[in-house]
């Protein structure tokens, strides 16, 4: 494996550098170069964010193949709950179930069962006191990442706990290889995932080895084919074994309200994210015990690898969820298992340090903020650069020259062109004049 897996990709041939991926990029990931876009995969954190608004579809999403699970004797669907909203007049998660078996997996364990196990780590680790307070939610692999790379001071905050996905494939593993007699290794867990974060945080996992899942399958490219088999069911297999509160968790305010205390904040948006993570870095937030952040709109329902408007599909949860009980899953301690905590603790990722060496790291900034001085301060993003400050960054690490800042070239034009009529007599025709 390479130092940095991305499910996110690039097709050159389809980018005609725009530049609105730049301008939306949380991480500054992004740079237009010679006509194309470039993805720093050192800054990247797989949002999807540049998928939602490159116009020309030239930033995709790379998952598991279907096929892929014919490589194993026992396939296993980890449905995450964002896919009920991709289908109309639902009312029973059992035909999303059972359409899953009948496309070729053995079996199905909902990742809604392992989200009201953690909900219920979660309020058991919070009010133990044992956690800085706001506890931020790891749930999105996104905001980890985000995180790590733009507010280190913020890492101790994060929820000590695996996400839905893992615990869900850790247990669906053990149980059957009980069932089957088969060894975890010809078992195979495939999420059925909403966005391209998870298929980053199964090939390059943060805070374990390996992960338990053995693939990810995005939701758009399984969506036709269950869609075909769950209109041909004539008997529905009684599969489905969540609640209210598991279900809830692929909206956004889900996971919080199933920590049953209004000492809460949710935010959903990459843009509100960040917005709220400065201010809890600057200790603006006020006195709440848990911070629920998804980089996506209206939570995991608006991943980019979702079919539904996301609005639409958090509607059709909100409908489905009458029908279910509160909770169907609980710990069988009164501990935490280990096997839900984090190994390690969460650590800051420094690929946005200038320099390891604290004088010539001072040295670059002001550089840059000299350089900066000199910009029009316009962040159009012509250069290539998100923003007159990235730009000035570029230049002094040598990436890029102060002229391809368009302000910048017309300057020094104009006076290499007052200069060249001063000696000549001849006044030479300008742009704008």
């Amino acid at each position: 494996m390479s130092e940095f897996f991305h499910s996110v990709k690039l097709d050159k041939d389809k980018c005609v550098g725009c530049t609105n991926c730049i301008k939306r990029c949380p991480t500054e990931a992004i740079r237009v170069r010679n006509g194309k876009a470039v993805i720093a995969s050192e800054r990247c954190i797989d949002c999807g964010e540049c998928i939602r608004v490159c116009p020309h579809h030239a930033k995709k999403a790379t998952s598991t193949p279907f096929e892929d699970i014919n490589d194993f004797k026992y396939k296993i669907a980890l449905p995450a709950p964002a896919l009920y909203g991709q289908f109309k007049n639902l009312d029973d998660i059992d035909y999303v179930l059972t359409g899953l078996k009948k496309v070729g997996f053995d079996a199905v364990f909902e990742v809604s069962r392992a989200a009201e196990l953690v909900s219920e780590a979660t309020r058991r680790l919070v009010n133990s006191g044992k956690l800085k307070k706001p506890v931020i939610s790891s749930a999105c692999p996104a905001v980890v990442r985000l995180i790590r790379v733009r507010f280190p001071d913020l890492c101790e905050h994060v929820l000590p706990l695996e996400a839905p996905m893992e615990i869900a494939a850790m247990i669906a593993k053990k149980e059957a290889a009980e069932r089957t007699g088969l060894p975890e290794s010809d078992i195979g867990c495939f999420f059925i995932t909403p966005c391209p974060a998870k298929v980053t945080s199964i090939k390059m996992p943060i805070t374990l080895d390996e992960s338990s899942v053995d693939g990810a399958i995005s939701i758009s490219d399984i969506f036709p084919l269950l869609s075909q088999k769950m209109d041909k069911l004539t008997e529905l297999e009684p599969l489905a074994q969540s609640g209210i509160i598991g279900v809830s968790w692929s909206t956004s305010g889900g996971e919080s309200a199933a920590l049953l205390s209004d000492k809460y904040l949710a935010a959903d948006g990459i843009e509100n994210v960040i917005r709220v993570l400065g201010e809890i870095e600057d200790e603006r937030i006020g006195d709440l015990d848990f911070i629920e952040l998804n980089a996506c709109s209206a939570g995991c329902v608006g991943g980019a690898l979702c079919v539904e408007n996301p609005y639409v599909s958090k509607a059709r949860i909100q409908l489905l969820r009458r029908y279910l009980p509160v909770s169907q899953n609980h710990l069988k301690s009164a501990e935490v298992p280990d096997a839900m905590e984090w190994k390690e603790k969460l650590r800051f990722s420094n690929v946005l340090t200038l320099s390891d060496d604290l004088s010539e790291a001072m040295d670059i900034m002001n550089k840059i903020d000299e350089l900066e001085e000199r910009l029009p301060a316009l962040d159009c993003g012509a250069c290539g650069a998100p923003s007159c400050r990235a730009f000035a960054e570029d230049v002094v690490k040598g990436v890029c020259t102060e002229a391809d800042c368009v302000f910048v070239y017309r300057e020094k034009m104009k006076q290499v062109a007052d200069t060249i009529s001063s000696l000549g007599g001849v006044r030479l025709p300008l742009e704008g004049n």
